[in-house]
């Protein structure tokens, strides 16, 4: 029986490359409402491809994914609708070099949402305080460090208000002193209650904000539990060596 604030449903989810990897091999996973859960695992595990499943970057072979009770794979599904309410904040941050941080931030609720100019202004403004960059709206991101610029392209996740945020190893094109700040951004949103799913290979991260961890190997998630749990006691092998060579 699925809680009727399971937000994320995902069963038995399969995705053959056409080279015929096969990067997952029947993932399920549910992620409640208001929850945070951190997947790691080495890489080629398949924890970045899962992540893109779940707003249809990556088609899927097999299995289903349900996001806020609407199915993925339902030919009739508007995946653009589902996007929306879907934020993500890649490894590379993807800002427009031709505009400024305002404008980055803007020009989704504008085009998509039909928001006015001056309500996607003051919306843009109010989130560039909530990532600690209240004076760099008019800064572009040649103007700003990698930090700056990840925390900007957050504040343009934010900006479409969706009720997910999926995050896929969002400091690790940073320098190592500009981790910390985007990952206070992201703890701050996760006592907030927004529902997050972060790949990633900040360990501490992982211990100090998720509800839940996901360790994944080869296309499969073989231990999940508590941080507590998959870190002072974990039961798989794999994971027990996982953990040995990065802690």
């Amino acid at each position: 029986m699925i809680s009727e604030n399971c937000i994320i449903q995902a069963k038995n989810v399969v995705k053959i490359y056409k080279n015929g990897v096969k990067a997952l091999k029947g993932v399920s996973l549910n992620v409640m409402q208001g929850e945070v859960v951190v997947i790691i695992g080495p890489s080629g595990s398949g924890k970045s491809t899962f992540l893109r499943t779940l707003n249809h970057l990556e088609t899927i072979n097999g299995g289903n994914i349900i996001i806020d009770g609407i199915e993925l794979t339902d030919s009739k599904t508007n995946i653009n609708k589902i996007r929306e309410e879907v934020g993500m904040v890649f490894q590379q941050f993807n800002l427009f070099p031709h505009l400024t941080a305002l404008e980055n931030i803007t020009i989704a609720p504008r085009i998509v949402r039909k928001m006015d100019k001056k309500s996607a202004d003051e919306l843009a403004l109010k989130l560039l305080e909530r990532v600690g960059l209240g004076d760099r709206g008019g800064s572009y991101p040649s103007q700003l460090s990698g930090g700056q610029q990840q925390r900007v392209a957050i504040a343009r996740a934010l900006a479409m208000k969706p009720k997910i945020m999926l995050f896929d190893e969002p400091t690790s094109a940073l320098d190592p002193e500009m981790i910390g700040e985007v990952l206070d951004v992201m703890k701050t949103l996760a006592k907030d209650g927004m529902t997050m799913v972060v790949v990633t290979h900040e360990m501490g991260f992982a211990r100090e904000v998720s509800d839940r961890v996901v360790f994944m190997d080869e296309g499969n998630i073989v231990e999940m539990g508590k941080a507590e749990d998959i870190f002072n006691n974990p039961r798989n092998e794999r994971l027990k060596q996982f953990l040995g060579q990065i802690l």
